[in-house]
């Protein structure tokens, strides 16, 4: 089987993908309407008076909710937008072209939101580990091989772009 072109395994990623984006939006809508709710009952509590639990509890606890749901809406976002710009790479290499100059601005933003989402959670395990003191501190610890794959990604980005100045030049010989 071909890696590029119709038909090929890159066209069958691409409907992959396109599945999964599909889900993260709705998973970001989700949790943006849980963050929603979750800043209402932490005003009023008694939103819901049928419910049989101790409306203390429920009051005191929505605002930590509130922000570990707004810390997923983040890493779920920084996922979205990791997954479109893949989708939009292999639109490329379903279409046998990928060296496309756009490539290379795609790969560096897929470099930069995982570096950002890798950033984001060290803040997010320091603010719970400050917050709540229970927390476990020891699995806040550097993760090599995300920061590899940050690398690893802004390599190919280089590549990708060396690719595209030969393919460029290639284009203006006779």
């Amino acid at each position: 089987m071909r890696a590029m072109g119709p038909g090929s395994v890159s066209s069958v990623l691409k409907i992959i993908l396109d599945v999964v984006y599909v889900a993260l939006w709705i998973g970001v809508v989700a949790v943006a309407l849980l963050i929603l709710a979750a800043v209402l009952f932490s005003f009023n509590p008694d939103l819901l008076p049928n419910v049989v639990i101790n409306a203390g509890q429920i009051g005191d606890s929505w605002p930590m909710r509130a922000g570990g749901l707004a810390a997923a809406a983040f890493y779920l976002t920084g996922i979205l937008i990791i997954v479109g710009s893949l989708r939009r790479i292999f639109v490329t290499l379903t279409a046998g072209d990928p060296f496309h100059p756009d490539n290379v601005q795609r790969l560096r933003l897929i470099g930069l939101m995982l570096a950002g989402l890798e950033v984001g959670r060290y803040v997010v395990w320091g603010l719970f580990a400050w917050l709540l003191p229970e927390v476990d501190r020891d699995r806040t610890s550097l993760n090599l091989t995300s920061w590899f794959s940050v690398l690893v990604v802004f390599v190919l980005a280089e590549v990708f772009r060396e690719g595209a100045r030969l393919r460029r030049e290639a284009e203006l010989t006779i």
